[in-house]
């Protein structure tokens, strides 16, 4: 399987120059089985409030939707996009899994960070895991990193990859992933975005470093902080099944839930 992530800066408030870009630069890719973009990649991150970030937003199932379907479906590929969602008056921060055939499923992030708590609405659907070509995978959008429940529950449920949808600002998660992928084994694909947004007295400076890690935290592809394009490597996602940590030890097998204790 070839899984890949796109590394780019986009531009804040014009989801269609940015739905132009991506099929621009997919079309101009070699085949990919799954693709994995940033978070809010279609219209930028930094929102004055709430109303600007509701205008921008848009219904699972709509134009932005189906105009990603349709870039999939030419492409033959299976893309998680972070995705501005709106139901009825609460915005998600989500990410959209979809192919040629339609929406695969949906992901709202569930751990804000900063000024995300007054814009956006918690995530409320869980760690859903979906499948592609019989290979199951997770959605995380971003600071969900930081919280180690995050990654395991979905590994747990049977998650091989997890593709992580970013606007990375702080410096830590590209070295924490490789940990994530160890204490799961799953591969996990980063897609990061590049560049400045400085609005409204808010400046944010994302920090790329765009990475495939292997269950066995093996880096297998990495980006610089501002390298901008597609980039995809081949792997065998049966290595992700495999949670014999040595001959007499299974990450899974191992576990003791009955003394950890109640975390909620």
């Amino acid at each position: 399987m070839k899984v890949g992530f796109l590394q780019f800066s986009p531009v804040f408030g014009n989801p269609e120059k940015n739905l132009d870009f991506i099929k621009e630069k997919i079309n101009n890719t070699g085949p990919l089985d799954i693709l994995v973009l940033p978070e809010l990649a279609l219209t930028g991150y930094t929102f004055e409030d709430s109303e600007e970030a509701y205008s921008l937003s848009e219904k699972v199932g709509e134009k932005l939707t189906g105009e990603l379907i349709s870039i999939a479906g030419e492409n033959g590929v299976a893309m998680a996009v972070g995705f501005l969602e709106r139901e009825g008056k609460h915005l998600y921060n989500s990410s959209i899994l979809v192919d040629g055939n339609g929406i695969i499923g949906v992901y709202r992030k569930v751990h804000l960070f900063r000024e995300e708590k007054s814009i956006f609405k918690s995530g409320n659907v869980g760690f859903p895991v979906f499948e592609i070509d019989g290979v199951k995978v997770g959605l995380l959008v971003c600071f969900d990193w930081i919280f180690p429940e995050a990654s395991r529950t979905l590994a747990l449920k049977g998650a091989d990859i997890i593709l992580h949808s970013a606007n990375l600002v702080l410096s830590y998660y590209q070295k924490a992933a490789v940990t994530r992928a160890i204490e799961n084994r799953v591969f996990i694909v980063l897609a990061n975005r590049i560049g400045v947004e400085d609005r409204f007295g808010t400046k944010n400076e994302f920090t790329g470093g765009s990475e495939v890690v292997s269950p066995k935290g093996k880096i297998m592809l990495k980006t610089e902080k501002d390298e901008e394009g597609i980039f995809s490597v081949d792997i065998n996602p049966e290595e992700a099944r495999d949670k014999n940590v040595t001959e007499l030890n299974n990450l899974f097998g191992d576990r003791k839930p009955e003394f950890y204790e109640n975390w909620g």
